[in-house]
């Protein structure tokens, strides 16, 4: 897929050799891009990443990843400080967004541009906001807490399935082994309980995501992520509508730093969004 317009702007797929130059720019615009998401990203779809450029050097970037056949999401959405207001950023915008073809696209907007994305479509669903600080004195490993495991996959992607709006198994399993990312389960005897991921990131260790049935599994596997990081500074993205996430957050002493708006073109398929006290990235959903 190539795009040119305006300024001899040649919009065409990335591909994970540029990673690093679209997670710089996010880096730069306040996102804190994980150091290993890249993989992950692609390996969901590896189609789903552009650039702009002209001349041959990179000028826009955004994101439009397919899900499913039902399902899109829209991040990365970048143009270089100096070149912005040239139309660089929608002539990407429009030639991604055709990548998602009829599905429902989401979005995690900042608020500076949450009117430009009503005005292609996108209704407010709810604000995420993220929480900073150190991470707190922890008490060791909680009970039913546990690093996950191989065997572990099958269960935490049909949990994930649940509390997302799209099935994701390619991501998952490059998510939850990538360099620096360490996964832990919970689990009720045999049923898994929730799950959750901390990895590094450019200014702060990321948490994503939280997912748990209770504030209780929530909490022990907040415990068991940062146990081994007291006193470094972490971050996590609690949807606001999730009030016992918020709590959970600020009981850690994390406090507000960043906020986001969730967008969407149409209709998502239920999934269990009080489960979600932590969402994964802003820039995949």
């Amino acid at each position: 897929m190539t795009s040119a317009a305006p300024h001899d702007l040649v919009v065409t797929q990335a591909t994970l050799a540029d990673w690093p130059v679209i997670s710089g720019w996010a880096a730069a615009e306040g996102w804190n891009p994980g150091l290993s998401d890249g993989p992950a990203f692609f390996a969901q779809d590896p189609e789903g990443f552009f650039l702009g450029r002209i001349g041959g050097e990179p000028v826009s970037a955004i994101s439009v990843v397919n899900y499913s056949p039902d399902y899109a999401f829209l991040g990365c959405y970048l143009v270089r400080p100096g070149l912005r207001g040239h139309g660089h950023g929608l002539t990407t915008w429009k030639t991604a967004l055709a990548h998602a073809g009829s599905r429902t696209v989401g979005l995690d907007g900042v608020v500076a541009q949450q009117d430009n994305y009503r005005q292609s479509g996108f209704e407010f669903a709810y604000r995420t906001i993220r929480f900073s600080g150190a991470a707190p004195e922890g008490d060791g490993t909680p009970t039913g807490v546990r690093p996950a495991v191989p065997g572990d996959l099958a269960a935490i992607t049909a949990y994930d399935g649940a509390c997302h709006p799209a099935d994701r198994p390619s991501f998952l399993a490059k998510w939850l082994t990538g360099p620096g990312h360490c996964a832990f389960v919970r689990y009720d005897g045999d049923r898994l309980t929730g799950y959750g991921v901390v990895r590094p990131g450019r200014d702060s260790l990321r948490i994503g995501p939280l997912l748990a049935d209770t504030t209780d599994d929530a909490r022990a596997l907040f415990t068991a992520l940062t146990a081994d990081v007291a006193g470094r500074e972490v971050a996590v993205d609690v949807p606001e509508p999730n009030t016992s996430g918020v709590a959970l957050a600020e009981e850690a002493g994390l406090r507000p730093s960043f906020e986001t708006a969730r967008m969407y073109t149409g209709p998502v398929r239920d999934h269990a969004q009080e489960s979600v006290f932590g969402v994964t990235t802003l820039e995949l959903g």
